[in-house]
């Protein structure tokens, strides 16, 4: 990766969200961060083209639209994984998927925008891989929040972002929502009036636009607009997926604590599977190396003391997809 520039560095660190929902968002991006507003175009846009940034624009949440989303895992045969990987990634309902090393090697997150998605998804996974797709549905979230911070000497780390983006409440979305989470879910128009751009899309009109994200914002069907960065891609190189084996009775108490700690950027409890899996505590843990992440699972680890019946920390080694929430056409 060749080094950041003072104002890709500076872009990404404060503008991870809080995108302005104004009549000139690049223009007031621009005037934060001491550029104009073409030069600040420029600079997403050649971040988007290194792969530096996965997307800039919202972020989704398909429960709150009234959906569905799990998190799922396969054991993979090595000899076949690159074709399950192309069979699973195929489906439109796949958002992220991972390898890690583990004997469930394979770890996707599956959304759909309608109930009765999830179990339609992992049908079909089922079918065409014949393979038994391991289902972790979330029981209880406690945190979700991870905002990466770069500094000048290339270092890069992790902190708490400015508040829980877990909202509870679902959202009724009308036509004109899901005409603008279509025409938005892959990223905003780079240019000095994206918001008409959008309402030629959708068939209406700039200030109806502003009005109906700015609300879909505050209710939290949109968790928050901004960059996306590609964590590996500018060095975040250690990922660790932390399992924890706590009481189920402690479970919920033990989870508001971990949740609550600045090493861990997302948090849920989740289903065991017998013979299988025997965790029911998830704590995603990021670093510049393992080392880093497994000490931070040390805090964890200590944190739950004599609580911690097992834990192992499952590294990915490989993004095999990364889109976020689609919308079907």
């Amino acid at each position: 990766m060749s080094p950041l520039s003072p104002l890709e560095r500076a872009f990404i660190n404060r503008f991870q969200g809080g995108f302005p929902l104004t009549a000139e968002p690049y223009a007031e991006l621009a005037q934060h961060l001491g550029t104009r507003q073409a030069r600040l175009i420029d600079t997403i846009d050649g971040l988007l083209q290194r792969g530096l940034l996965s997307r800039f624009g919202p972020l989704f949440d398909a429960e709150r639209l009234g959906g569905e989303v799990t998190l799922a895992a396969l054991e993979v045969p090595p000899q076949r994984y690159p074709q399950v990987t192309a069979e699973v990634n195929a489906l439109p309902a796949v958002a992220h998927n991972y390898r890690r090393e583990h004997r469930l090697n394979m770890w996707f997150v599956i959304a759909s925008e309608q109930p009765g998605g999830i179990a339609a998804a992992i049908a079909e996974i089922q079918q065409r891989t014949a393979l038994p797709v391991y289902n972790f549905p979330r029981r209880q979230a406690f945190y979700l929040g991870l905002w990466l911070q770069l500094d000048a000497n290339g270092h890069i780390d992790t902190r708490p972002a400015a508040q829980s983006e877990v909202t509870p409440e679902n959202w009724r979305a009308d036509a004109l929502d899901r005409q603008l989470l279509r025409a938005t879910q892959a990223g905003l128009p780079l240019c000095t009036d994206p918001w008409s751009v959008i309402a030629r899309q959708v068939g209406s009109d700039a200030q109806q636009v502003l009005a109906r994200l700015g609300a879909m914002l505050a209710a939290g069907v949109i968790r928050r607009i901004g960059a996306v960065p590609n964590h590996y891609r500018l060095g975040l190189r250690g990922n660790g997926m932390s399992v924890w084996d706590v009481p189920d009775d402690m479970a919920a108490t033990l989870g508001q604590e971990i949740g609550a700690l600045d090493c861990v950027s997302h948090c849920y409890l989740r289903p065991r599977h017998a013979g299988v899996w025997p965790y029911n505590l998830f704590a995603m843990l990021h670093g510049s190396d393992r080392e880093v992440v497994n000490a931070k699972a040390e805090q964890i680890q200590q944190r739950l003391g004599r609580f911690c019946h097992g834990h192992e920390i499952l590294f990915s080694s490989a993004v095999l997809k990364k889109t976020g929430l689609q919308l079907a056409a």
